[in-house]
């Protein structure tokens, strides 16, 4: 009788064999309609609040200078353009952020994943990481200015600080909560430590763990401004920062739209990669 070990897939999908049957995979409902339908969906709430927007600037509630009209802040962004500053606020940012991000992420998966597994690592770092975790994003500007400087490397470094927890957390969650029977089934075929870990434990955490990803890049998007408070002269949270103390109101509304959409852009990104992943690790 000839015995051979499964695939990896063949281990991690190994619990949904036993279960012919189960129901098959939903089609249709809330979400899977016509990619048109969830746009036009999606759109009404901001549409709502443009209109929205423009009527209580134009019903004269607030001065001018305290809510200009949409319009005024697509002059604005018009005259960014036309001075050639709005390429390099958003290429200046994107990089932080993408930088920051990817730092603290391989920081939080490596940690993450050595809490997770092990006991002993989460009974001496998991206490001090979650009373970090507690402390304000502005708490750290004055000692990252006093430790690195006033160059790239602070800002990238809180960016980072940002990404790290939300990693860090569901990693470690995801990791010390596999179904431990799949566990047992993947020892059972002879998989022991890090083949283990590759073939069983992180394929089964890979959905909230893609999850902790999503977070990390929108808290990169949060901390950025706090990280562009450290001596920036340009920047998307420069922007922000330097037309509240100039009076440009137009101007901070226009910062604050661009971070949106980037921030919204960067999700749908990992949208993308969700939904195009292999069934059995959704």
């Amino acid at each position: 009788m000839n015995l051979t070990a499964p695939s990896a897939a063949d281990v991690v999908r190994a619990p949904a064999a036993e279960s012919s049957d189960r129901p098959p995979r939903r089609t249709t409902g809330p979400g899977r309609g016509r990619w048109w339908v969830r746009v036009g969906a999606g759109l009404l709430l901001p549409v709502g609040l443009l209109v929205t927007w423009q009527l209580v600037a134009a019903a004269g509630v607030y001065s001018t200078a305290q809510l200009p009209p949409p319009g005024d802040v697509v002059l604005a962004l018009r005259e960014l353009i036309v001075r050639g500053e709005l390429w390099q606020h958003l290429a200046i940012s994107t990089q932080r952020v993408l930088l920051g991000f990817a730092a603290g992420s391989v920081v939080g998966l490596a940690l993450g994943g050595l809490v997770g597994l092990t006991p002993l690592a989460r009974a001496v770092f998991a206490p001090t990481v979650q009373a970090l975790r507690a402390i304000p994003s502005l708490a750290w500007v004055p000692l990252l200015l006093l430790w690195l400087g006033i160059g790239e490397t602070p800002k990238v470094v809180l960016v980072a600080i940002g990404a790290f927890f939300p990693v860090y957390t569901t990693v470690a969650s995801a990791l010390a909560h596999v179904d431990p029977h799949l566990v047992e089934l993947g020892r059972a075929y002879g998989r022991r430590g890090l083949r283990l870990l590759a073939t069983v434990q992180l394929p089964a955490a890979v959905p909230p763990v893609l999850a902790g990803l999503r977070l990390a890049m929108a808290q990169s998007w949060l901390f950025l401004v706090a990280a562009e408070l450290i001596a920036s002269s340009i920047g998307l949270g420069f922007l922000l920062i330097d037309s509240q103390n100039t009076g440009r109101t137009d101007l901070t509304l226009l910062a604050i739209v661009l971070l949106a959409l980037l921030g919204k852009a960067c999700d749908s990104v990992f949208g993308l990669v969700e939904r195009f992943l292999p069934p059995a690790r959704r």
